[in-house]
């Protein structure tokens, strides 16, 4: 850290250090009611009774390799241009410039791309960036209740998400950002597109080697869908056309985390413990918690873990590996995750910093 920065985290105590610990600590572990061992919900929950309340579920999809291997528990821990996805006060943390493509192998067949980039200029602190992200499904068979086994006919859905950032690092323990997203959901001739935000700040508290982070990804305005969609009706020999749709909510999810290493006095090693809370607005309250492993800032082995929810049964695993190439870091990264009935998820990433 430089002198003006050194001077301010020097200047907090220590007390106060183990407060906001402390606060964290509550807010992500559950804070206790009057009586017995329940915990109270930290924000407003209708449970499950939200679920399928909201569309463009995509964005709540895991982009990288390391966020997915951690559990998603990466809102105060994500070093690269995949901060832009998960919290965007995190890109003002990097330096330089930062290069991210990422592809996911998910369930039949449907495959999901993210390339990310971001600059930071040294002058103003300022990091500024941009995305994109893409889900699509190929080619699938149109099927009718009188023609199960297909009519010929194919269609295809596809997702996308392109976004802008910008980023400010106030000092170094402190940085604040915000991404704006024009978002649009294609399928059978029907599309939808809405704008949204990401907001984000993140908080290192001095040299304790804990950080926390708050954001609030997806939210901004319903989305009305356009276009026609021809079906056949049962009892009924006309073909119906459908024109008039209800508007799609985006998927809100507020992320509270907190990361702390344990290790932090071993120049070789570092190992980084996450936990975080996350609350979607179309679903009830659930807890990540990862840990990263990090071998001479070459070799990088992570798991997490999701609480609460279904299917999620086999902790996710990953790999990361980091190798100097002239002036740029360059790094590979593997997760594998698994749903119950759905099955396994492999994704990989190439991450450049320059």
């Amino acid at each position: 850290m430089n002198e003006r920065h050194t001077y301010k985290a020097r200047g907090v105590t220590k007390p106060l250090y183990a407060c906001i610990a402390r606060v964290m600590l509550l807010l992500l572990f559950g804070l206790p009611v009057d009586k017995g061992d329940s915990r109270a919900q930290i924000l407003p929950s209708l449970g499950g009774d939200r679920a399928g309340t909201s569309g463009f579920q995509f964005l709540k999809i895991p982009i990288d390799p390391r966020g997915a291997a951690l559990g998603e528990a990466v809102v105060a821990t994500a070093s690269d241009a995949s901060a832009m996805f998960w919290n965007p006060a995190m890109s003002a943390q990097t330096d330089g410039l930062q290069v991210g493509i990422h592809h996911a192998s998910y369930f039949v067949d449907v495959n999901m791309d993210f390339v990310a980039i971001s600059y930071h200029l040294r002058g103003p602190a300022l990091t500024i960036g941009a995305s994109l992200q893409t889900l699509t499904s190929g080619e699938m068979d149109v099927t009718t209740e009188f023609e199960p086994f297909g009519t010929g006919e194919t269609f295809q859905f596809i997702d996308v998400a392109l976004g802008l950032t910008i980023a400010q690092r106030l000092t170094d323990l402190f940085s604040y950002g915000v991404t704006g997203k024009y978002v649009r959901e294609s399928v059978a001739g029907i599309s939808t597109s809405t704008v949204v935000f990401d907001v984000g700040i993140f908080y290192r508290v001095g040299t304790t080697g804990a950080q926390m982070a708050v954001s609030i990804r997806n939210f901004g305005l319903d989305g009305t869908p356009s276009g026609e969609l021809s079906r056949t009706v049962i009892d009924d020999p006309s073909v119906r056309t459908e024109k008039d749709f209800e508007s799609i909510t985006p998927p809100t999810t507020f992320l509270l985390g907190m990361s702390y290493n344990v290790l932090r006095q071993d120049a070789a090693q570092d190992l980084f413990v996450s936990a975080q809370l996350n609350n979607p607005n179309d679903n009830a309250e659930t807890w990540n918690l990862g840990v990263e492993y990090v071998w001479n800032h070459t070799l990088m082995l992570r798991t997490g873990y999701r609480f609460g929810v279904e299917e999620y049964r086999t902790p996710s695993l990953g790999v990361g590996i980091r190798f100097p190439v002239s002036a740029a870091q360059l790094r590979f990264d593997y997760a594998f995750s698994r749903l119950e009935r759905l099955g396994a998820i492999h994704r990989v990433g190439f991450n450049i910093g320059l």
